[in-house]
């Protein structure tokens, strides 16, 4: 038991920084919701009106919960639990890839595994880390439920959802680390899966039957194929029924269990799917390493891509729905106000808000092309690449030049979505203006993130990855959730994304989107400037 002890801490302590970010994330939001439901809902005709609004417009649901009554808790509930649900699927699933995958590829595992540990320790500590992990994170979310005030039984049960969804998604990382050749792309296998489950449980929730008030909703059979969907059928704060989660913890067990038998059967180093072969030669067009840092970042730009386009999509598909919403009902319109910075048109506010989601998303896209450039490093292919007439200024000029485009690709992507939603749902042709304007906006935050991103990779080398994730993450939840919250207006306006231009009239309200350009040639000249001056480090 000693070296599995020693490697446990280890892992501890290793992942005492990343572990706390996202530990106070998932504090933050679960503390933030009653608050945020008894200033905006406060009244039950209010809540009563908005579900009755979802009902009608189910397509909202792909992004909320399942409604289960219109108390104050479950309303909480509908709001809140897919999105704490998702927080800790992902804290779970990248904490197992990187102790499987992301250590063998580093070379640690290699040296842990020539020790009395030998091969079985290191895959065993790292699954009670993650289980440890996922059970501090639902207690995380009971205790600050039952802080609010939330009835015990409802708030036990969250945390317990919370728990085990996080158990099943490191069983998910756990096989991806299995089956894929590099961390990058086992961590992508489990982003696939934990975004299609995800958009399987609110499809299901979308496709479901209102019961005759329009207060709660039976969700259709979808749901029963996704952890996200057997969570939420739990319905806390309503019927409180524990027994969706037998599938939860049986889906567990049966992906810990896969990942041990197929442990057993590879060897260190080796994947059950092999990695894809290159060229003996590179094609003329690949012949330039900033072609080659495009090759290496397609299949991930792509996946952005398609997620903006589906954002764009939405943005104008559901734009009556912000008017029904809002109808009648001051305090919905006041935060749909507030989210979008703009009060002339709730309609032109969705769309706003759904590209300030979009901007994030385009934002994800740079921070994770710009980060390869500290992987190239720490692994040693940077030091391969400027062996040759390449200088190091130039390297790092071509990741953020890759990560800018990708942002403004994802970008576009979502400006042709809401021309094609607003074509298809016969919508006002103005909101295409707003889309393009709001769109086009989001531009500079984006970029902004692939400067910062590379000049922390310059400036705290050891501390990027984390720090960049970190950075976007706060910026996000403050531009999408501030108003919410209760946030003043200055600090919501702090984040890029809340500070870029919009829609306004027949013009364009600028925002802050001046400084925006300055800090982020700031960031890209201090970056360039500062690989100049330095070494590599691994």
């Amino acid at each position: 038991m000693r070296p599995f002890g020693l490697l446990l801490r280890q892992r501890l302590r290793r992942d005492a920084v990343s572990l706390t970010v996202w530990i106070l994330g998932l504090a933050a939001l679960a503390a933030a919701g009653y608050p945020g439901v008894r200033g905006s809902y406060g009244d039950e005709q209010e809540r009563l009106a908005l579900l009755a609004t979802v009902m009608t417009n189910p397509v909202v649901l792909l992004f909320r919960g399942l409604p289960s009554g219109a108390s104050e808790s479950q309303l909480v509930s509908f709001l809140l639990l897919p999105w704490l649900l998702l927080v800790v699927a992902l804290m779970c699933s990248f904490l197992a890839v990187r102790h499987t995958r992301g250590d063998e590829e580093d070379g640690r595992l290699e040296l842990v595994s020539a020790t009395p540990a030998g091969r079985t320790a290191p895959l065993a500590s790292t699954a009670v880390h993650g289980i440890g992990v996922a059970v501090l994170s639902g207690a995380v979310v009971a205790l600050l439920f039952i802080g609010n005030g939330a009835p015990l039984a409802g708030a036990t049960l969250t945390g317990a959802c919370c728990t085990l969804v996080g158990t099943v998604f490191l069983g998910v990382g756990l096989v991806a680390g299995e089956l894929m050749p590099s961390s990058r792309a086992a961590n992508a296998l489990a982003v696939w899966i934990l975004v299609g489950t995800f958009a399987l449980a609110g499809t299901g929730n979308a496709l479901g039957t209102p019961n005759a008030d329009l207060t709660r909703m039976t969700s259709s059979a979808l749901t029963w194929f996704s952890p996200f969907g057997w969570a939420e059928n739990t319905r806390p704060f309503d019927a409180d029924d524990p027994l969706p989660l037998a599938a939860v913890a049986l889906a567990t067990f049966l992906l810990l269990g896969a990942c041990a038998l197929l442990h057993a059967r590879r060897d260190l180093g080796s994947s059950f799917v092999p990695p894809r072969v290159g060229r003996a030669e590179a094609r003329p067009g690949f012949a330039t390493h900033l072609a080659l840092v495009v090759r290496q970042s397609r299949a991930a730009t792509v996946g952005w891509i398609v997620a903006g386009l589906l954002v764009g999509l939405l943005s104008t598909s559901l734009a009556g729905v912000a008017g029904r919403i809002g109808q009648g009902n001051p305090a919905v319109t006041a935060l749909l106000e507030a989210l979008s910075g703009t009060s002339e048109d709730l309609s032109r506010g969705l769309v706003v808000i759904f590209f300030v989601m979009l901007g994030v998303i385009a934002a994800c896209a740079a921070t994770q092309t710009a980060l390869r450039a500290r992987q190239d490093e720490t692994r040693g292919t940077a030091e391969l690449i400027l062996g040759a007439a390449l200088t190091r200024t130039r390297w790092l000029a071509d990741h953020i030049s890759v990560a800018a485009t990708a942002a403004v690709l994802t970008i576009v992507a979502g400006i042709v979505g809401a021309a094609v939603g607003a074509l298809t749902g016969g919508v006002d042709g103005g909101l295409l203006r707003d889309a393009a304007v709001a769109g086009a906006g989001q531009i500079v935050p984006a970029c902004l993130f692939a400067a910062v991103t590379a000049a922390l990779v310059v400036a705290l080398p050891r501390a990027a990855v984390m720090l960049a994730w970190a950075l976007l993450a706060v910026a996000a939840v403050v531009a999408l959730f501030g108003p919410l919250f209760g946030l003043s207006s200055s600090l919501v306006d702090a984040s890029p994304f809340a500070a870029a231009p919009v829609p306004s009239g027949n013009g364009v309200d600028p925002r802050g989107v001046a400084v925006l350009v300055v800090v982020a040639a700031s960031a890209a000249l201090i970056a360039l400037a500062g690989m100049r001056r330095r070494e590599l480090r691994s």
